[in-house]
């Protein structure tokens, strides 16, 4: 990447909660946020919201009468946003373009509509308009008062950071100095958990760490969902008061094999690792916050990807899954988020369970990798 890119701002709504420090605090201990719910004819382990984070984004909800008719996942966006532009000391007349996107969309609303459609045969006014996967990026404009672009998409799992590298390509064309980007997810809902159960891929576990991504030794998959979301802001350049510097992103789309699949070398991850490196040794990476979503399959492609493509120059490995769940469209820049953190706290966060990963010593550049189905891979290369 030839022009670095500032990020002035990253904020999120998790289960790890709404602050800061809050956040960090949750990093730090051995905890996980899941917890076992039912879903209608089935139990599930999920990672909802903290309390306090869902008692905020209802105060959102009731704030204005329109946004009563919303979907959570715009919801959770629009109040990451919010606070993301504030910590930037961004304003609307900055006129910065908006992009969000989401794997799932309106997974509840159109799950309650289509139930309503099933039983009368009808629908209501609002349908159309409240889940359409553009309502993301067009209420955060509407909130923020901003007339940037907005552009919503879904690259599945990989959705967030390909926001990331959307809001590079608008600032390195000179068509903007400012984007905001990330992704949403609120997808704990009834159907969305068991088309996971129906692809063989979601945990039984039911012993201390029912996701054990990262786990080499683990006997089956162990996804689990979770839901949140994340916003970054973004500026052009270097900026002195950035909290992050983006020194490099890489992409790459596999040839598909099969509707879910990933080669076993992850070739889609190898190629993004390589062009977010650039020019950097990968012995100068300290840190790499995995994709690992918890299957065997999954977990294990990325590891052969980074031995290839680090060899025995291999970082520290971590992943935040088995704290927080997969969270879909948003996971990639909750993600982003811990490494940010880690990079600023120069504090590695481990995964409980592996006793043989490796600390650093000192943590200067941090790798984040996203990926989703069909080999939709991204890794952004961090930096203060």
């Amino acid at each position: 990447m030839n022009n670095k890119v500032s990020i002035k701002s990253i904020a999120s709504v998790s289960p790890l909660g709404i602050k800061e420090n809050e956040i960090w605090q949750k990093y730090l201990g051995d905890e996980h946020c899941l917890e076992e719910r039912e879903f209608g004819e089935f139990k599930a382990m999920v990672a909802p919201l903290a309390e306090g984070a869902k008692l905020e984004v209802e105060k959102l909800r009731v704030s204005d009468q329109k946004y009563k008719a919303l979907d959570d996942t715009v919801l959770y966006a629009m109040y990451a946003a919010r606070m993301a532009m504030k910590d930037a000391h961004w304003c609307s007349d900055d006129n910065f373009g908006v992009n969000m996107g989401s794997s799932r969309g309106a997974t509840a609303l159109f799950e309650s509509y289509y139930e309503d459609f099933l039983s009368s045969g009808k629908t209501e006014t609002l349908c159309s308009p409240t889940t359409t996967l553009g309502n993301i990026s067009s209420w955060i404009a509407h909130d923020l008062q901003t007339k940037g672009p907005e552009i919503s998409h879904s690259i599945t799992c990989s959705t967030a950071l390909h926001a990331l590298l959307n809001g590079v390509a608008w600032i390195n064309s000179g068509m903007t100095s400012k984007f905001m980007v990330g992704g949403s997810e609120a997808s704990l809902t009834p159907f969305t958990i068991a088309q996971m159960k129906a692809l063989k891929i979601y945990s039984r576990e039911t012993d201390a760490y029912p996701c054990k991504a990262l786990n080499p030794d683990k006997q089956g998959n162990t996804m689990v969902l979770g839901e949140g979301a994340s916003v970054a802001c973004l500026e052009k350049g270097v900026s002195d008061n950035a909290i992050a510097i983006i020194e490099g992103v890489g992409y790459a789309t596999e040839v598909l094999q099969h509707n879910i699949s990933i080669s076993t070398n992850a070739e889609c991850f190898q190629r993004s690792m390589k062009m977010a490196l650039g020019n950097t040794s990968p012995s100068d990476v300290d840190v790499i916050v995995m994709h690992a979503p918890g299957t065997k399959k999954g977990d294990s492609s990325e590891l052969n990807a980074i031995e290839l493509v680090f060899g025995n120059q291999q970082p520290a490995l971590t992943t935040n899954k088995w704290k927080v769940g997969h969270t879909f469209g948003a996971s990639g820049m909750l993600s982003l988020e811990l490494g940010i953190m880690m990079l600023q706290k120069q504090k590695f966060i481990n995964v409980p369970y592996l006793n043989s990963n490796k600390e650093p010593e000192k943590i200067r550049k941090v790798m984040v990798n996203a990926v989703g189905f069909g080999g939709n891979a991204v890794s952004v290369l961090l930096s203060l």
